[in-house]
């Protein structure tokens, strides 16, 4: 029986704790106990929905790539807005918070968590889905003329998620880079293709 509040949505209610421990800990502090004490349900709640703790964290993991499918359709449309950079920015701010960045770690450093969530390519689950997000997104552009016609979208989309994650993941816990300082990297990875789509 859970202690505490009554649970409405056991998974949810954990996945939130979960992601609080990893906000105000840190994925090293990511265990099923701290998750759990964080809901404040009874120790076996969590087991009783998952088969271990891998599983919760790869649903978990999962839970988020799935948001990234709103956020790609929302990025899409905005092709032909605004500037790309700026589109950009705003999608890589979004991307990176905090909690898809501890979440990137620890799929990185578990070998058992990476297995489960294994993907086709053999692509990093979450930072793959995100590079095809701005693959599509900048594919839109490049078919609205903003980009250049012969711009490679899925390689600007790798430079973009490796530099930004490094730039975010980089950081103490709890900061967030100058909006600046993203921008300079955005605008200075697609400074080319910006430039020919006039030529």
């Amino acid at each position: 029986m859970p202690t505490g509040v009554h649970l409405r949505d056991v998974r949810q209610q954990l996945f939130q704790a979960a992601e609080r421990v990893l906000l105000r800990e840190g994925p090293n502090a990511l265990t099923s106990r701290a998750v759990t004490a964080e809901a404040d349900v009874a120790k076996g709640v969590l087991h009783k929905h998952f088969t271990d703790f891998d599983a919760f964290l790869a649903e978990l993991v999962m839970d988020r790539i799935a948001r990234l499918t709103d956020q790609s359709a929302i990025l899409v449309a905005a092709a032909g807005t605004r500037t790309v950079a700026e589109n950009l920015v705003d999608a890589l701010t979004e991307l990176f918070d905090p909690v898809s960045v501890a979440l990137t770690s620890l799929v990185f450093f578990r070998d058992e968590l990476r297995t489960r969530l294994r993907r086709p390519d053999n692509g990093l689950p979450f930072l793959a889905e995100a590079r095809e997000m701005l693959t599509s997104y900048l594919k839109a552009e490049r078919a609205q003329g903003r980009i250049a016609a012969d711009a490679a979208a899925d390689s600007l989309a790798l430079s973009l998620i490796g530099a930004s994650h490094l730039h975010f993941a980089g950081r103490p816990r709890h900061t967030l880079p100058e909006e600046a300082e993203l921008q300079k990297l955005v605008t200075t990875t697609i400074a080319d293709v910006v430039q020919r789509r006039l030529l």
